[in-house]
């Protein structure tokens, strides 16, 4: 199966659709759900809906972060899709230039003010995740209190920035290390909760390592045939890491 992602605001809930009811970062269907669910796209033929539980989630729904590293692949961009819109929609509820409640377009996916007619769109915010080879090493780290995983350096994009610029700042920034030779190898929407994770591989050019230490814990290089726990393969980080 795969999912599509995409808007028919003509479309309603029906037997055949998926509703996806996302709340506190975790996801689960059959549940009951309020106001009007907003539909995400197809999963196959299959409409899937994004909706608000109205009774909260069962305790057995599943944390987004499990569900994007676990899969299966259609339902994690399915529910990754839906809890961002459903952020978007939270976050925007009112117009940002004259206060005034937004509401749905009836045409496409966006949110307009009835007041000064201001439109709003989803909102997207670019961040590079980036492996750093030397030789046969790759260089990891781990958050300062916020992983087990051991992974690549990553960091959002600063206005008027290129994405190479990005890579180049923050790997100067978090490890004080120098890169070149950027390569880009591909994307992955990250729902936590807007952001659209762009991977590069980037070759060491110099510089002694030394980490900042209000943003990570510990880094080191590793050799690929000893990596410590890394994150699960459906991440685009799995892929930069181990080259697939």
């Amino acid at each position: 199966m795969a999912f599509r992602p995409g808007h028919d605001p003509s479309l309603r809930p029906g037997p055949s659709s998926r509703v996806l009811a996302v709340a506190d970062s975790k996801v689960a269907e059959g549940v009951a759900v309020g106001g009007e669910p907003l539909h995400v796209g197809w999963i196959d033929d299959a409409p899937v809906f994004a909706a608000r539980p109205t009774d909260g989630l069962p305790e057995d729904a599943r944390g987004l972060r499990a569900v994007l590293a676990e899969g299966p692949e259609d339902f994690a961009l399915a529910a990754g899709r839906a809890a961002q819109l459903l952020d978007w929609e939270t976050t925007h509820a009112f117009c940002g230039r004259c206060g005034t409640a937004s509401e749905r377009s009836s045409a496409e996916l966006t949110r307009v003010c009835p007041n000064c007619g201001l439109v709003t769109y989803p909102r997207i915010s670019p961040a590079v995740i980036m492996a750093v080879r030397r030789g046969d090493e790759v260089l990891l780290a781990r958050r300062a209190g916020l992983s087990l995983f051991w992974s690549v350096l990553a960091g959002f994009v600063d206005p008027g920035e290129s994405l190479e610029q990005a890579v180049v700042r923050e790997v100067e920034e978090e490890v004080g290390l120098q890169v070149d030779a950027l390569e880009y190898v591909g994307s992955q929407p990250w729902p936590f909760p807007s952001q659209l994770m762009i991977g590069f591989r980037a070759r060491y050019a110099g510089g002694e390592l030394r980490i900042d230490e209000t943003e990570l814990a510990e880094a080191g290089w590793f050799r690929l045939d000893a990596l410590p726990e890394i994150p699960p393969p459906y991440t685009i980080a799995n892929r930069l890491i181990l080259g697939r």
